[in-house]
């Protein structure tokens, strides 16, 4: 993901978390706001672990993101919180982000 598509100021943030609607899924739950741009943010708090877990959450949610970015229809703000888990993986992720994107309509008709 270039960095266009971060979310990193946290009055973005705060935006999403206070006026922002959610979906969830089995393995994150993610809160959108319509936005001036495609932008995705991630929050994963301390209770899934030491930074080195949480670090690797992040990378393993920015590229399952990154693979749904052609097919996004529209501009939003994403902030993707995942659910604590004993174990993360990139598939999972795709999987429930693809549920998420379809049941919230923000996939392309044509993809």
């Amino acid at each position: 993901m270039t960095p266009d598509y971060r979310l990193k100021k946290e009055k973005e943030f705060n935006l999403v978390f206070r006026t922002g609607k959610r979906l969830y899924s089995d393995s994150v739950s993610v809160l959108y706001i319509p936005y001036a741009r495609l932008k995705a943010g991630f929050a994963v708090g301390k209770k899934h672990g030491g930074s080195v877990k949480r670090n690797r959450i992040k990378r393993l949610m920015r590229e399952s993101f990154r693979s749904f970015i052609p097919e996004i229809s529209g501009n939003y703000a994403f902030v993707f919180i995942p659910k604590i888990k004993e174990e993360y993986s990139l598939e999972k992720f795709r999987k429930d982000m693809g549920y998420i994107f379809r049941k919230g309509g923000f996939i392309k008709k044509d993809a």
